[in-house]
């Protein structure tokens, strides 16, 4: 027998039921296709809605500069369409100091014990510049000759007329836009004691006197008039008195004078710094006039004549006056670079942090302090400079910031009650309005421009509050034209890709349930439950009007939008474009996801999926504290720090206490007011770059009773702050007995819904209406605090909804994992047929192998038969 041939198409019979199995799995898979297309449908419409979503992607506003190199822009949806005019003046810019030259940058510097430089930040009140020398004798008769002085590189156009300081003010300040240099003529007056000694005038009989000041006629006297019938100092006094003539003529020439002839100390003043010259006149004979200035009573007048003048004060905007010129001494200046601040005083700005760097041995040189500086991250960077000279090299510190408040002042402490090294104060103390060892390079500035005509000062040259809702990058002085215009191009952009996008999802979901009579051919899931209840939440979102938004403002249709009968999605643009021109602010409510509140003191942080829409009344029951520790008495008007005062302070420290929220603070020794020490112990801790790493800070002040308060920067029960001493100044000798107070967390509700505070900041709790609604209250008292108003726009409550779709747990997530699990099912049953079909394919060919060996036995009996009947047929 065939065995296998048999086996083999029984085996086909048996097999048959597996093109079910298979036929069923194929059917799953490409359901699960069909559901994947669907999905990547749903995905591709879900990214559509990003720039719909978010209230950031609703720009209203562009801008256009007329002159880009000066500035440019860029408007917020708080700013206004208009047109502006700018003036840039001034440039912000960061404060620069040089130190004096050094032989080489790795000796030491002074005798290594412990000193601490502090440097502080605040405004320089005062002007900055040179004080020149006054003009000599020469010059007041004689001028400065031409090429004489040069101010930046720039020459002066002088000549014989350039003889008084006021004559030099106006040739200097002619070229101040060239320099950067302006001069003021510093005030002329005559001697004190010019008067003294002077007596009765007496002329004989060919004798004259005339008394002239700036050239005008003070006093006169005619021949034959005797010592005491004439000028004398009492005629002049009244002469100056007035009213009359000589009062008149002086005024008009701003000539003022103080003082009397009579006591001596007549002396006459011109502000503007014209030169004021005194002549005494005599005619006649040797000794026809007698007496007058200077001269006793028959003292013989040969004639008097002297010219009183003045100097030059120059200022800059902050940086060294470059003084050159074949003789820079006439006009009362030395060939160099030169200025420093005159009458100045330092204002501290306590929300700026100081910074400490201790000097010792171990880094005494200018490589050392260099590199200490620059370690301690402080405000301000050092580097050095070689200038070719004989000692050539100079530490320059610079600041960080930009801004007229970020000026230095530079002190030194020594160790244990000792005075700071001398040779490190000599090198690096600096107090603008006392010593000044080192050198000013640039001064900090501020950006300084006008807007249509209206001043505004800026510490950066980034300025974000000069228009509203407009941002200027500031690059360079100039004028320009600046245009903010309604930008909706993106916006319309963004809502026809949107209309796409959902036409494409709807078509796909068609195609896909979708059944052809004429082909009678059905879609991929066509009846399907999971994909007609798709397409028939994403109609009922889109038909539903929104939650908060007024009523003519809350369906698609007010924006141009239409479903049709087939479900695609149709835009007119020219209801589109008249709400945009009528209601464009209110379109972002449209699609994004958007909070308002009422009270100016609250502000909307966030929502979640979670978040119902709606209005809601805020209470507060308890306002946010900060951390804080108040001195038990009011401190005396003045306070001594001494020197090497350390405090070790903990700031917004953990439970278990956290190394990182500890460190040491070094307070600068000095003698301060209570309101500044306030400011300079602020300041020393927010300097601290253990905490600012962390984002801690502290305010100080002194409260109306004159006690100093010290408080951390955070709000809420992680706010803490404490104190001990550890060498100079004790802080208790500052607080007494006083004890740290935690700060506390908000509380209240949102609606008489439970909130979860923390810091400033509440949410609503989970399984709520405002479940996700975070807000932050930032200042006002407990009570009633308005209403909080929430808004899910179309696109924000798509977004969500596709999200849902497509999570594992969603309508499509949970057809998917049920088509996969009935596949495997398939599988294993699939598995266990095949495994029963082994067997039967064994037993068949176990059956048939035996009935092929008996049919072989029989086969060979029928032989062995068949051959003895033949011989028995034979033998008959």
């Amino acid at each position: 027998m065939d065995v296998n041939a048999i086996v083999e198409k029984l085996m086909q019979a048996e097999i048959r039921p597996l093109a079910n199995y298979d036929k069923k799995t194929a059917s799953f898979q490409a359901k699960l296709s069909a559901y994947g297309a669907l999905s990547g449908s749903i995905g591709k419409f879900q990214a559509s809605l990003g720039s719909l979503t978010s209230v950031s992607g609703f720009k209203s506003l562009s801008t256009k500069v007329g002159d880009e190199t000066i500035l440019s822009a860029s408007a917020s949806g708080k700013a206004a369409p208009g047109n502006y005019n700018i003036n840039v003046s001034q440039m912000a810019q960061a404060q620069s100091l040089m130190s004096k030259g050094q032989a080489a940058t790795s000796s030491s510097i002074g005798l290594g014990g412990k000193t601490t430089l502090f440097v502080q930040f605040g405004s320089t009140s005062g002007s900055f510049g040179i004080n020149a020398t006054k003009l000599s004798g020469a010059v007041l008769s004689g001028g400065i000759g031409n090429g004489s002085l040069t101010l930046n590189g720039t020459a002066i156009p002088t000549d014989g007329s350039t003889n008084s300081a006021r004559a030099l003010a106006d040739a200097i300040n002619g070229k101040s836009v060239t320099t950067g240099v302006t001069a003021t003529a510093t005030a002329t007056t005559t001697v004190d004691n010019l008067f003294s000694g002077t007596g009765d005038v007496a002329t004989g009989a060919d004798g004259t006197y005339t008394l002239t000041v700036g050239g005008i006629q003070i006093a006169a006297q005619g021949a034959n008039v005797a010592a005491g019938a004439g000028v004398t100092t009492a005629s002049i006094d009244a002469a100056l008195a007035g009213p009359g003539a000589v009062a008149t003529a002086l005024a008009d020439a701003n000539i003022t004078f103080t003082g009397t002839a009579a006591a001596g100390d007549l002396k006459f003043t011109r502000a503007d710094g014209s030169n004021i010259a005194v002549t005494e006149t005599v005619s006649g004979s040797v000794g026809a006039v007698t007496g007058g200035i200077g001269k006793a009573a028959g003292s013989i007048n040969g004639g008097f004549h002297v010219v009183a003048g003045s100097s030059v004060v120059l200022s800059s905007s902050g940086g060294q006056i470059k003084v050159g010129g074949t003789n820079p001494a006439l006009a009362g200046l030395t060939a160099g670079s030169g200025g420093s601040y005159n009458g100045a005083s330092f204002t501290m700005d306590a929300t700026q942090p100081a910074m400490s760097v201790v000097i010792d041995n171990t880094n005494n040189t200018l490589q050392g302090i260099r590199d200490a500086i620059n370690k301690a991250g402080g405000g301000v960077t050092a580097s050095i400079i070689a200038d070719g000279s004989a000692v050539p090299n100079r530490l320059v510190l610079t600041s960080t910031k930009t801004g007229e408040k970020s000026s230095m002042r530079i002190t030194l402490s020594g160790e244990n009650g000792d005075p700071p090294d001398a040779a490190l104060n000599d090198l690096l103390g600096y107090d603008p309005g006392a010593a000044q060892n080192m050198t000013q390079t640039s001064a900090a500035q501020n950006t300084k421009l006008t807007v249509n005509g209206i001043d505004i000062s800026s510490t950066s040259n980034s300025i974000s509050d000069a228009i509203q809702g407009v941002s200027l990058t500031v690059t360079k002085t100039g004028t320009t034209n600046l245009s903010v215009n309604k930008d909706t191009s993106a916006l319309k952009t963004n809502i026809e890709g949107f209309v796409k996008a959902y036409n494409e999802l709807n078509n796909a979901i068609k195609e896909m349930t979708a059944y052809d009579p004429k082909t009678k051919k059905a879609g991929a899931l066509q009846a399907d439950a999971a994909a007609k209840g798709v397409q028939s939440q994403l109609r009922n979102l889109l038909a539903t009007p929104l939650t908060g938004q007024s009523s003519d403002m809350n369906t698609l249709s007010a924006l141009g939008l239409s479903i049709d009968k087939s479900g695609n999605m149709a835009l007119d643009n020219t209801r589109l474009q008249k709400a945009i021109d009528q209601n464009f602010n209110a379109i972002v409510g449209m699609f994004a996801a958007i909070g308002t509140v009422s009270d100016p003191q609250v502000n909307f942080i966030s929502s979640t999926a979670a978040t119902k829409p709606g209005s809601y009344n805020l209470d507060v029951t308890a306002m946010a504290t900060q951390g804080s520790i108040t001195s038990d008495a009011a401190l005396p008007a003045s306070v001594t720090i001494a020197s090497d005062t350390t405090w070790s302070v903990a700031l917004n420290d953990t439970t278990p206490s956290n190394t990182k929220n500890i460190s040491s603070v070094n307070i600068p020794a000095g003698t301060y007011s209570r309101e500044d020490l306030a400011k300079v112990i602020q300041s020393a801790i927010n300097g601290v770059s253990t905490f600012s790493s962390a984002g801690s800070a502290v305010a100080a002040s002194i409260n109306s009773d004159g006690k100093l308060v010290i408080s951390s920067a955070q709000y809420g029960s992680d706010s803490n702050i404490s104190f001990s001493d550890s060498s100079g100044t004790s802080f208790t000798s500052l607080f007494g007995s006083a004890g740290p107070v935690k700060g506390t967390d908000i509380a209240g509700t949102i609606d008489g819904q439970p909130v979860t505070g923390k810091g400033q900041t509440m949410t609503g709790a989970a399984g709520s209406p405002i479940e996700g609604l975070k807000i932050e209250v930032t200042g006002g008292s407990a009570g009633s605090r308005g209403t909080v108003s929430f808004t899910q726009g179309y696109a924000y409550q798509l977004n969500n909804l596709a999200t849902s779709i497509l999570d594992s747990k969603g309508i499509l997530g949970s057809k998917t994992d049920a088509i996969n699990n009935s596949i495997k099912d398939v599988a294993k049953q699939r598995e266990k047929f095949t495994d029963r079909l082994e067997d039967i394919e064994k037993r068949y060919r176990a059956q048939y192998s035996r009935l092929d060996a008996s049919l072989s036995r029989m086969q060979s009996t029928q032989n062995y038969l068949s051959q003895q009947l033949a011989q028995i047929a034979a033998n008959r």
